[in-house]
């Protein structure tokens, strides 16, 4: 009777703003959603069976839809170029920046030239969304009412977000936008002033594993809900586990029963710039290229944008060469960008690592070469542990500074295909035992002598600082012999922030020069807050004073110094401690000691004021924008922004109308694993699965995430059914 009365729903179309979906449709989707079974466990994490792979990606998007249609709509919406639709005339340019790399007209034709298998998957990926739509009239979509099977291949590379992200907007504005005076400079110390996203990524080694095999720990650091938690299997071979984009159908940090793979963010050079030498004739433009002028290829793109209620539109001629699209001017010289455009071969590698079952099948897959911002984490059963950094890697001519823009008017600069896996930055069972990334350097990653010599590479290869949190991780990884899972989640949460080793000793040295010198006065109250400074052991808790006085003083302090930096000297983290301590006077320095502890006793009548009690997580409506309220129940939590070397990541700020600050990036999804004979895992997930407040789902991880600690996974089936919430399949 419930199917009979959808059927006749949708054929009266009795909501106006509801997608027709034929009845054959519904039918057909209907006996797929038959051979999908899902199982919520008592964490509502779903575990999806199919008898296909197939099968498991339909009950996939059929379930992330259940918990968060609405972050899987927006990411699509979004890879469309079509958030100005939704949010207004500000997002125009990010439409126009993603429509300039990729369209859907050509995400159609890469889905007609795609294999049967990558059609197969594609095609249940839209359908199992289309059906979650069909089952639940009452959800209203923003704007996309029916998913088609190519969006998935709209991305750069397998993931939601890739390189396109990196094309700076206000110089895309600047251009095509026809303001006078086009050139435009990236700020120097942009990079700083930005919470740090990225990941951390453990391997430890049988010889360093108290049980003698290989653990892995997967730590992403992202914006909070931006994946979630979920089994796949199948009965043709797929049994996967970890980390899901909304909207993708493949996991994308996780495991299988034989190895596991964490990402990383890369600074591994894979894109790059040309200055193009453009002049008009006849109203049309022309590039310079080996000694010809050749035509500027131009297209016409009109965008929606919502702006007083109406849908209204604006055209752009837009402009590319061989090279890419142009997005900006430097100068005179129009700036291209090319980048890696291989989305299918993106996609086949994503989804065929799920599948790999050791070290050897897994670098085969890698030779797709389909992966341009990531670096890879690996364990597998049989022991192995290793390291890539990158792995798209354009191979280019010696004799150019490729991380700033190039002659493109030359064949001089061009790619000469691309480096081989072989050639990468790697590492492979080090001595040292253990692989380490947090976004840092590849040169460190396996501690002193274990790690590969840089002289060995081209610089483009791996132009990766290093960060306080990969000094960090090599210290707590280098002191322990033996590493269990419980040792291996204490070592990601290990407390220590290295950020202030130098910054505090200078403040402390300051402050004593003050006092000896004759004459020297120090502002009035500081010398209890240096004491509480001094006694500290750097290491973050609920508790501690120290921390809050240390991190408030020191971001205020770091801003100061940032706008003392040089045009066009670029700053990472480390340099920009040294740069803060030489370019801050000893009275600055100890007036933004005053200056915090003056902010503190204003905004909660105290400048004693412990970490926990400022530092919150709070969820309240599960919304993509997330709202807080000083007002409203939340919870403390210790660790602290991974800009300060917190190798578990809590980047908070206040928002309107509140004096506390909230965390909104960090540890999202966070694993360790055991492969042994059976895999043994934990994992948490920042608050719940589910993004509904009156869903037991919505919080119920919050209290494991605060702490630090860790639910156990439920890989096998025997396990899942004894924890079973509930069972079924998809559109009952």
């Amino acid at each position: 009777m419930r199917h009979l009365y959808l059927l006749l729903w949708l054929l009266a179309g009795s909501q106006a703003q509801a997608q027709y979906f034929s009845p054959a449709e519904v039918t057909r989707w209907r006996q797929q959603a038959q051979r999908v079974s899902i199982v919520r466990d008592n964490w509502g994490v779903p575990h999806i069976t199919g008898k296909t792979d197939a099968d498991a990606v339909f009950g996939l998007l059929y379930s992330q839809c259940e918990d968060d249609f609405a972050r899987v709509e927006d990411n699509y919406i979004n890879a469309l170029g079509r958030q100005a639709e939704v949010d207004g005339e500000a997002l125009l340019y990010q439409d126009l920046r993603q429509r300039l790399f990729m369209d859907s007209t050509r995400a159609v034709a890469t889905y007609a030239r795609s294999p049967r298998w990558m059609k197969d998957l594609l095609n249940a990926f839209a359908d199992g969304t289309n059906y979650y739509l069909a089952t639940h009239p009452t959800v209203q979509p923003r704007l996309l009412r029916r998913f088609q099977p190519w969006m998935p291949l709209l991305f750069s590379e397998g993931s939601i977000g890739g390189n396109v992200s990196v094309v700076p907007l206000e110089r895309l504005k600047a251009f095509y936008s026809q303001q006078k005076g086009t050139s435009w400079q990236r700020p120097d110390f942009e990079q700083a002033e930005r919470e740090p996203v990225g990941s951390n990524g453990f391997a430890i080694a049988p010889t360093k594993s108290a049980s003698g095999h290989a653990l892995l720990l997967i730590n992403p650091h992202t914006s909070f809900y931006f994946r979630s938690e979920v089994q796949m299997t199948s009965a043709a071979g797929l049994n996967a586990y970890g980390a899901v984009t909304w909207g993708q159908f493949f996991v994308y940090q996780g495991f299988n029963e034989k190895c596991g793979w964490m990402h990383t963010s890369s600074q591994a050079d894979s894109m790059d710039e040309y200055l193009e030498t453009v002049s008009e004739q006849g109203g049309k433009f022309f590039y310079q290229y080996a000694g010809k002028q050749l035509p500027v290829l131009t297209d016409t793109l009109s965008l929606r944008y919502l702006k007083d209620g109406q849908r209204l539109r604006r055209r752009f001629t837009t402009y590319r060469t061989p090279h890419g699209p142009v997005v900006g001017k430097v100068g005179e010289k129009w700036l291209t960008v090319k980048m890696m455009d291989t989305p299918l071969q993106a996609l086949e590698q994503s989804y065929l690592r799920t599948k790999a079952h050791d070290y050897a099948s897994f670098r085969e897959v890698m030779r797709l070469n389909g992966n341009a911002s990531n670096n890879t984490v690996f364990a597998d059963a049989t022991g192995t542990i290793a390291y890539w950094h990158g792995n798209f890697m354009p191979r280019r001519p010696a004799g150019y500074d490729y991380s700033q823009p190039v002659d493109g008017s030359t064949a001089a600069t061009e790619w000469q295909g691309l480096h081989k896996v072989e050639e990468l930055v790697q590492v492979r069972n080090p001595a040292s035992g253990f692989i380490q990334n947090c976004n840092s350097t590849p040169f460190t990653v396996a501690g002193g002598g274990s790690s590969p010599d840089k002289k060995q590479y081209p610089s483009y290869m791996a132009p990766d600082a290093e960060n306080y949190r990969g000094l960090n991780a090599v210290r707590v990884l280098s002191r322990k012999k033996a590493f269990t899972l419980d040792t291996l989640i204490a070592a990601a949460n290990d407390p220590h922030l290295a950020g202030f080793e130098e910054l505090l000793p200078a403040l402390f040295a300051d402050y004593q020069t003050t006092l000896d010198a004759a004459g020297g006065e120090v502002p009035r109250g500081v010398g209890p807050a240096i004491e509480i400074l001094r006694n500290w052991d750097l290491n973050y808790s609920t508790t501690s004073v120290a921390q809050t006085l240390a991190i408030y003083w020191g971001e205020r302090v770091q801003r100061l110094a940032r706008s003392r930096v040089p045009a066009g000297q670029a700053l990472d983290y480390l340099s920009l401690t040294a740069f803060t301590i030489a370019h801050t006077t000893p009275e600055e320095k100890l007036n933004a000691l005053a200056e915090t502890q003056a902010e503190l006793t204003r905004d909660f009548g105290r400048w004693q004021l412990p970490w926990g009690e400022v530092n919150r997580y709070q969820r309240l409506t599960g919304r993509i924008n997330e709202t807080f309220d000083d007002q409203q129940p939340s919870r403390p939590v210790a660790f602290t922004s991974s800009a300060w070397g917190s190798l578990a990541a809590f980047g908070a700020h206040t928002y309107p109308g509140t004096k506390k600050r909230y965390g909104g990036v960090g540890n999202s999804f966070v694993a360790v694993v055991e492969f042994g004979p059976r895999v043994v895992a934990r994992s948490v997930v920042t608050g719940g699965q589910a993004s509904r407040p009156d869903s037991p789902h919505f919080t119920d991880q919050a209290p494991l995430y605060c702490e630090g600690q860790f639910k156990d996974v439920l890989f096998y089936p025997e396990d899942v059914q004894k924890h079973a919430e509930r069972t079924y399949h998809p559109g009952e």
